[in-house]
């Protein structure tokens, strides 16, 4: 028999949760169910274990407006989201809407009946739930698979090779040498907790450098405003700061790219070993925010490479080899373990197929970026 609830919510991370807690502030007589897929609620940050994991937006923009954000670190590691994330849903009553173990496979419309029919495995078995409205919350990455290019030569390494997305807990890289490939937001956050927590040493090899920003974890404004006002009034006035900041930061980096790309690259210098060559690992030939700044917490990246934990190479590969890696240049890095940060594997509606009146729905005939009717 068909189980018809008014909405059906594809994931239980932040997304999914934001859109049931919004459902039942404004539509308190809607019934609705959270389908996920895997045993835990959270998304990425239940997902991802490897060390350092945080996030490089501030709880007070990433976090909900109906849970202020009362922590001293705007700039949270993934154990305390997930924390902030769990304690959201027991208040709410969220965590009683919420089935593990449900992966969505297929969702079809019908023009006919005005609604949307979901098929889901459970277990192995095959379920319906119809409902009026769909809610894709469940992220545009593949859970199952990190990106990693095929790397020539990568079956001949006899030391470890791991993608971060599926972090190993039994690793053990205490006095290891670890090479990091790639040079975006998770090398940049992986690379500093690696070396803290023990590793022999860090590189982060890249083909081209980032744009690296850095600010403190614990801002001493929002830090006040917490110690003295109401947390929902605090909580308003941080969220508001953080966003003008940003925005002011952008447009000025969109207007004055020179004055933003020598401010970053400042900023890196005063940090790192004196002679470095900064605009080798960290000028981009592209402007700031061309692509996405990353931000290194309390500039914990430079200080890492100026205390001779890690360094930085740019160059690209030749081929892996039994003991690491050569390089275009002829170079060899030798590495115990080999982090290849590369990426992710794009994917919506959590690789299930979508369907109006039983005919599958091409994305690509039915979408437009900054078209006009």
């Amino acid at each position: 028999m068909t189980e018809f609830v008014d909405v059906v919510i594809v994931g239980a991370g932040i997304s999914g949760i934001s859109a049931a807690w919004h459902l039942q502030d404004r539509c308190p007589g809607k019934s609705y169910v959270i389908l996920e897929r895997r045993d835990n609620l959270g998304g990425t940050w239940d997902l991802f274990k490897y060390p350092g994991i945080r996030s490089d937006s501030d709880m007070f923009t990433l976090g909900f407006r109906f849970k202020p954000w009362t922590s001293e670190k705007s700039i949270a590691d993934g154990p305390d989201i997930l924390a902030y994330l769990k304690e959201t849903v027991a208040e709410s009553g969220i965590d009683k809407h919420i089935r593990y173990g449900q992966n969505v496979t297929s969702a079809d419309w019908s023009d006919a009946d005005n609604r949307w029919t979901v098929r889901v495995d459970r277990d192995g078995e095959q379920v319906e739930i119809s409902a009026r409205y769909l809610m894709a919350c469940s992220g545009y990455y593949n859970y199952d698979q990190g990106y990693s290019p095929e790397f020539p030569g990568a079956s001949d390494f006899k030391g470890t090779l791991i993608h971060p997305q599926h972090w190993p807990e039994d690793l053990d890289y205490a006095g290891k040498r670890v090479v990091v490939i790639g040079s975006g937001a998770t090398a940049v956050t992986l690379i500093p907790a690696l070396a803290k927590s023990g590793a022999g040493h860090v590189t982060m090899l890249q083909r081209s450098p980032t744009y690296i920003g850095s600010l403190p974890d614990v801002d001493p404004f929002t830090v006040r405003m917490n110690k003295t006002l109401p947390a929902k009034t605090a909580y308003v006035i941080n969220r508001w700061k953080s966003i003008i900041f940003q925005s002011t930061q952008y447009q000025i980096a969109r207007r004055f790219p020179n004055f933003m790309r020598k401010t970053l690259m400042t900023m890196a210098e005063r940090r790192l070993p004196e002679g470095y060559d900064v605009a080798k690992h960290f000028g981009p030939t592209y402007n700031p925010w061309d692509e996405r700044l990353c931000l290194a917490p309390n500039g914990d990246l430079f200080k890492t490479i100026r205390s001779g934990k890690a360094d930085v190479v740019t160059d690209t590969i030749d081929t892996f080899t039994e003991t690491g890696i050569t390089l275009s240049s002829g170079q060899h890095l030798d590495a115990d373990i080999i982090v290849t940060a590369t990426g992710l594997n794009l994917q919506l509606f959590g690789g299930a197929t979508i369907s109006r009146n039983g005919k599958p729905i091409e994305l690509n005939d039915t979408m437009a970026y900054k078209g006009m009717l």
